[in-house]
């Protein structure tokens, strides 16, 4: 009786130890797990979430200082300048995650920084954006968490004093929390920031030897020396081909100017003004993009051309760098567009 009695007890034990394990298993399986951000280092976005449920989104970003090169992209006097960046680029990567996310996001600053750098993301409620927490001296780590609760295209940027400093010297980038219903798909998205600079040295004194710093008398006069888009790389290498649709993620680090953002030679089928993932307005010339704020675009490309993105607020193209080209090859399509008598040089 004694020996029938322990089996049956044995038997109990092991079922419910079964049973606390796929509990358990089942537990970890419905909770959502830790998944790391792909970040889209500029022009190239981040691609877009194929979850249809949210997540636990982990995103690691490092502030470095380091010197790189301010160009007009059709000039050819590369300036010295010293930069402060997220992840050592600028524009800081775009982060993309979810609505209904929960973001971990762990900020750390090179030791080699001689500041304390942070980061105000658009897309948090709460106390600063985020950058109460995230104050990180040199060498230091801090980490915040936060729900993504609404869609939409925000720009982060840090917000250590000065905080104009910091933006002027590179420190903006993009959030996009994609909606539950997703943007109808396209060919091609890029990511493009636009930025101001206003080093102490001259336009057209550069110098790549001589490394500038920021002039804050300039800066508070809105006298930037340069306006570019994607200001590490000329704005970037943008391809496509007729007939396919062109997704663009723009936003204005600033952190001064409103950007008046078009593109030359072509129509905005969509644009979702002010960042705004619903309700698009259609058939656009020109947007406006705040300092601080974001766009984003989408065109299906009629004909093959160079067509050149502009901030068109013109002299900040034609003479401060506002200036990007995305490259169309493919079909010239004649019944869309067709030259009867050419003049002399010029144009664009």
């Amino acid at each position: 009786m004694k020996k029938i009695l322990f089996v049956i007890v044995a038997m109990i034990m092991v079922f419910a130890t079964r049973s606390a394990a796929y509990a358990a298993d089942q537990k970890v399986a419905a909770a959502p797990g830790n998944e790391k951000a792909i970040l889209g280092v500029a022009p190239m976005a981040a691609p877009a979430v194929k979850r249809t449920a949210p997540a636990h989104v982990v995103v690691e970003l490092e502030t470095i200082e380091k010197v790189g090169q301010l160009k007009h992209p059709l000039a050819d006097q590369p300036m010295g300048y010293q930069f402060w960046t997220f992840n050592g680029t600028v524009p800081g990567p775009m982060i993309r995650v979810r609505v209904g996310d929960t973001v971990e996001l762990h900020l750390t600053n090179n030791k080699a920084s001689k500041n304390t750098h942070s980061i105000d993301l658009h897309a948090v409620w709460g106390q600063g954006g985020g950058a109460n927490y995230t104050q990180t001296p040199a060498g230091g780590d801090t980490a915040i968490e936060f729900k993504a609760t609404t869609p939409g295209a925000f720009i982060y940027h840090c917000a250590t004093t000065d905080i104009p400093m910091h933006i002027a010297n590179g420190m903006y980038g993009m959030i996009v929390v994609d909606p539950e219903t997703p943007l109808p798909k396209v060919d091609h998205e890029y990511y493009i920031m636009q930025g101001e600079y206003y080093p102490a040295g001259k336009r057209g004194e550069a110098n790549t030897k001589k490394v500038s710093l920021y002039s804050k008398t300039k800066a508070l006069d809105e006298r930037p020396e340069y306006v570019l888009f994607n200001a590490m790389s000329d704005g970037g290498k943008l391809e496509a081909k007729t007939g396919e649709t062109v997704r663009l993620y723009v936003g204005n680090g600033g952190p001064n100017l409103t950007s008046a953002f078009h593109v030359i030679g072509a129509i905005f089928d969509k644009v979702y003004p002010e960042g705004a993932l619903s309700d698009p307005h259609s058939n656009v010339q020109t947007t406006v993009i705040p300092p601080g704020g974001a766009a984003v675009v989408d065109m299906k490309i009629r004909t093959a051309a160079n067509y050149i993105l502009v901030d068109h607020a013109i002299n900040r193209a034609i003479s401060k760098g506002g200036v990007a080209i995305l490259a169309v090859a493919g079909e010239d399509k004649p019944e869309i567009y067709k030259g009867l008598k050419k003049g002399g040089p010029g144009g664009h």
